[in-house]
């Protein structure tokens, strides 16, 4: 017989906006979890955020369905959105097209390194250079159409 394990589940829920609702009670309901009591936790840890601001948390939950979760920096592009005051980004993305129809704006190097230095802060790029965590930022401006500049 196969041994228990953790089943992890990954959600982006807008911070203090957790609710029972889909897709967070749908989401932990089918799991046995009781959502109400992940949401008071999670609007609890995510209070000091500004409220909407989308936060990627893992939720693990246990066999005797007990769960833990970690919650990590918004993602980088609504970063990268936030700091060059776009709604969205390039509806060309990956078709070749900014030479024709220009950048939707421009960020610094400045904006760059702000946006590394936030994604620092999560787990998994606590021990990358932030030299290279910038390359993968510049990499998600480009691909979401914004240009970088000195």
């Amino acid at each position: 017989m196969p041994a228990l394990t953790d089943v992890p589940i990954k959600l982006i829920i807008g911070a203090g906006k957790a609710a029972p609702t889909p897709p967070v009670g749908p989401a932990l309901g089918s799991k046995g979890v009781k959502a109400i009591d992940f949401c008071r936790e999670f609007n609890a840890r995510t209070a000091h955020y500004k409220p909407e601001v989308p936060i990627p948390v893992k939720v693990n939950v246990h066999p005797d369905r007990t769960f833990n979760f970690s919650i990590k920096s918004p993602t980088t592009s609504w970063l990268l959105l936030q700091a060059s005051e776009k709604q969205k980004g390039s509806d060309s993305l990956g078709k070749g097209r900014f030479e024709k129809q220009g950048y939707l704006s421009e960020l610094s190097l400045k904006h760059i390194y702000e946006v590394a230095k936030i994604k620092k802060t999560d787990a998994a790029h606590s021990d990358m250079p932030l030299k290279d965590i910038c390359k993968g930022v510049i990499s998600t401006a480009r691909a979401l159409g914004i240009k970088v500049v000195p």
